[in-house]
């Protein structure tokens, strides 16, 4: 039976039966997604309090409990303060929060799927494709025919970079860590050039906003695009909660999973496309912020165990923390002035990224 703490990749060793009959129980499961959810809710209450001006905690509190009482258009008249954290930090943070939390819910989806602790959509060229997409949107116009578009082409973007992974995988049968992150550099690499040549033909305007997303940006959106990508979100986390036995079993092997009933390739597609839908929603309005889909699996995992019952929600509220957090250093650490959020992921995720290629090489999957 695997502890808590154990490396992911060690579920490639294990028999079906060592992960079908999981320890999990209710009581455990409710204990765990209850103490992550009241970590979450401090750290964005903490969070709040930074910013380029510093609002003390108890205002803070005392701000969102008469929004909460009056209605969110009272802070209008309730003074800057009220204004500062509720029309310009709480919305960022509610989407920080969202965008992280599905970020490290594909990730983990997407390790199991391909059986691989290096998985990414940000390594794999998924949020690349993503990208492609959106700047397609905007040069074509289709963006401003309505809020729903952007995420629509993002995700058009992304389901096509996964289709083209998933088909390099098929052919190779089952892909090497190397194997995939060249395939993963080589996808990025097609899909930056792609970005760039759309960026060309934009006015200045627009090639700006392309130009931040490669960096990412937790800039909040209006009302109506932020309702749009939270339902796409919504619809893509149910889905994954929906398959997180078989994702148990796909972890120690197709056949194995087979042999217990699993429809493997109707899994495979219905992963493969909500991960696409999630990956597009959030870069629409986001950008590409890397490294959340790797590392805060991995952390979460030596926190609850691999279980993907558990561990899709403890990813969830895990990597919304983590975004929440890194995007308020960025925000912060040389204020007035801000740092790309993408830039502070990547700084914590990239160590980890050779930790893992390099350090844990005595892994059997490395």
């Amino acid at each position: 039976m695997m502890r808590g703490g154990a490396v992911p990749v060690e579920a490639e060793t294990r028999t079906a039966t060592e992960i079908a009959p999981s320890i999990l129980t209710s009581t455990r499961w409710l204990a765990t997604v209850s103490a992550l959810a009241v970590a979450s809710v401090a750290t964005v209450l903490v969070c709040l309090h930074f910013g380029a001006e510093r609002i003390g905690l108890a205002e803070v509190v005392a701000i969102l409990w008469r929004a909460v009482q009056e209605g969110r258009l009272a802070a209008e008249s309730a003074g800057s303060s009220a204004v500062i954290v509720l029309e310009v930090r709480v919305p960022r943070l509610v989407l920080g929060f969202l965008v992280g939390g599905c970020l490290a819910a594909v990730g983990v989806t997407l390790q199991a799927m391909l059986r691989n602790p290096l998985a990414d959509p940000y390594v794999l060229g998924v949020s690349g494709g993503a990208a492609v997409g959106a700047s397609l949107a905007i040069v074509t116009g289709l963006s401003a025919a309505g809020a729903v578009w952007l995420p629509v082409s993002a995700f058009a973007g992304s389901l096509l970079s996964l289709a083209l992974l998933y088909r390099i995988a098929a052919v190779y049968g089952h892909l090497s860590v190397h194997t995939l992150l060249l395939a993963g550099v080589i996808i990025n690499a097609l899909f930056s050039a792609l970005i760039m040549f759309l960026t060309s033909l934009m006015d200045p305007t627009h090639a700006f906003r392309v130009l931040s997303w490669m960096l990412g940006s937790l800039a909040a959106p209006d009302d109506l695009s932020l309702s749009v990508v939270a339902s796409f979100l919504a619809i893509g986390g149910l889905l994954l909660a929906r398959q997180a036995r078989a994702l148990n079993l796909l972890t120690v092997g197709e056949d194995s999973a087979r042999s217990l009933g699993v429809d493997v390739e109707r899994v495979k597609r219905t992963l493969l496309v909500t991960t696409a839908l999630l990956t597009g929603a959030v870069v629409s309005v986001s950008g590409l912020i890397g490294f959340v889909g790797m590392a805060v699996p991995h952390a979460a995992r030596m926190l609850c165990g691999a279980d993907n019952r558990l561990l899709l929600p403890a990813c969830a509220f895990s990597g919304g923390m983590f975004l929440v957090i890194a995007d308020t250093v960025a925000r912060t650490a040389l204020a007035p002035a801000e740092l790309p959020v993408g830039v502070m992921t990547a700084l914590v995720g990239a160590p980890f990224f050779l930790y893992l290629l390099v350090v844990r090489k005595g892994g059997r999957a490395l």
